[in-house]
């Protein structure tokens, strides 16, 4: 809702970045704001990386058409315009290229205000999926922040590894009927089964609804936030090692822990940084919670088979490991009104919040999962908060998902494994052949 005010309310630019841009309900209404943005003559570009693209190469080549949006794929070497035997030529001959991936997510209007966070555009991150959903977390940045985001994404955009769609699929094979294809947008988000006219209300609602926040001081204002992004192409001659900027903000974080880092992250693979990390914190006293994905709420058996294989290394150095059940209590907070209405019954929620506490004092928000490929392949980006207000808010919320009515507390003697399907726990079973080191 907030990103579908913006993108009405942009004036001048709307710069976005995306892992994942479906062409789902909520990519495909997505894409007619930005489209509705670039016929008020706003200047909109969008970067997406390119192993997760699902829209066909024509569609692609029709929204780039328009005079006032720009398209580019985020290392095209996998996917877009390339048929199986250019894909299983690169990741034959180029594994580092391959999975080298963007994962940085985030939306600037007029360069004065970010969204950041967890979210895909993709249903499934917006509860507008019938049979499974995110417990996700993203998060509002105005003022000084926001240059840190502009600067990172016109970084992105100015990289030879950002590449213009035009140049990655020659449009000379494709007859484009550009106005068709922006009239399907059109009449796909005015269609109220697709759109719903609630949802539609709450996004006309929302200048309003910032006002209200503001008066009740749910807007915190604070000099302590900012932005730190991995640079394009990490890591790039470090084989699958190496770390980034991310990756390094988030250690030096642990260490200056004093009380508390209580995390939630929905893929946790151990390495041996990161597990001497946390037995350092734990021997000077700081508690270390950490909530993950169950193997019932897990939407990643591969990863989840890499932190089945670390999950007793973790609780032996004292980390107290809770898992997010799939019929978590707090998914009848989060799909409420209209949505729930529209459903007969709520479909299964999975984590996918990307965030910490630091003894209630510094909150981070982002991209960054607990794996190695956050931690030395992909590129993530984080918001860090340093407030007493956000990181305890952040705090409680975490400790609510956390409770026996969201999520289990793992031991040594009993973990949940058993609460997932005979069939789910043989396929996660069958993963165990993927190195950790590319998780």
């Amino acid at each position: 809702i907030s990103r579908a005010w913006l993108s009405e309310s942009a004036e001048k630019s709307i710069d976005i970045q995306y892992f994942i841009f479906s062409t789902d309900n909520i990519g495909l209404i997505a894409s007619d704001y930005l489209l509705r943005a670039a016929d008020r003559g706003v200047q909109v570009r969008v970067i997406v990386d390119d192993i997760m693209v699902e829209a066909d190469a024509d569609e692609l080549l029709a929204l780039d058409a328009h005079p006032n949006l720009a398209i580019r794929i985020y290392n095209p070497l996998a996917n877009v315009g390339k048929n199986f035997p250019k894909k299983l030529y690169t990741l034959t001959t180029d594994f580092k290229g391959f999975n080298q991936r963007m994962h940085n997510k985030t939306f600037i209007a007029d360069g004065k205000v970010v969204i950041t966070g967890g979210r895909n555009i993709a249903d499934e991150y917006f509860d507008y999926d019938h049979e499974y959903n995110f417990r996700d977390r993203d998060v509002l940045l105005v003022g000084k922040a926001v240059h840190e985001v502009q600067n990172s994404f016109e970084a992105f955009w100015n990289s030879p590894l950002s590449v213009p769609v035009t140049e990655v699929v020659d449009a000379k094979e494709y007859k484009l009927n550009v106005e068709v294809k922006y009239n399907y947008l059109h009449q796909y988000a005015c269609n109220p089964a697709n759109y719903w006219p609630a949802v539609r209300v709450k996004v006309n609602a929302m200048r309003a609804t910032f006002k209200e926040m503001q008066t009740n001081g749910e807007l915190i204002w604070t000099d302590g936030a900012s932005f730190i992004s991995d640079v394009p192409g990490k890591n790039e001659t470090a084989s699958l090692n190496g770390r980034g900027v991310c990756t390094d903000s988030l250690i030096d974080l642990i260490r200056r822990a004093k009380k508390s880092v209580d995390i939630e992250s929905p893929y946790l693979i151990t390495t041996e940084v990161g597990l001497q990390l946390f037995k350092e914190a734990i021997a000077r006293g700081v508690t270390v919670n950490i909530l993950t994905n169950s193997l019932a709420s897990t939407d990643n058996l591969e990863a989840f088979n890499g932190y089945q294989r670390g999950r007793k290394d973790l609780l032996e150095a004292g980390v107290n490991v809770f898992e997010f059940k799939p019929d978590a209590a707090v998914r009848f907070k989060i799909m409420t009104g209209a949505l729930q209405k529209k459903m007969n019954f709520t479909p299964r929620f999975g984590l996918h919040a990307k965030s910490m506490s630091i003894d209630g004092k510094v909150a981070v928000i982002g991209t960054f999962n607990l794996d190695p490929r956050s931690a030395n392949l992909n590129t993530e980006c984080i918001a860090v908060i340093r407030n007493q207000k956000v990181a305890t808010d952040l705090l409680h919320a975490i400790q609510i998902d956390c409770q026996s009515e969201n999520a289990w507390h793992v031991t040594l003697q009993e973990n949940p494994d058993a609460q997932a399907g005979w069939l789910k726990r043989l396929k996660a079973w069958t993963k165990g052949v993927v190195p950790k080191r590319v998780l």
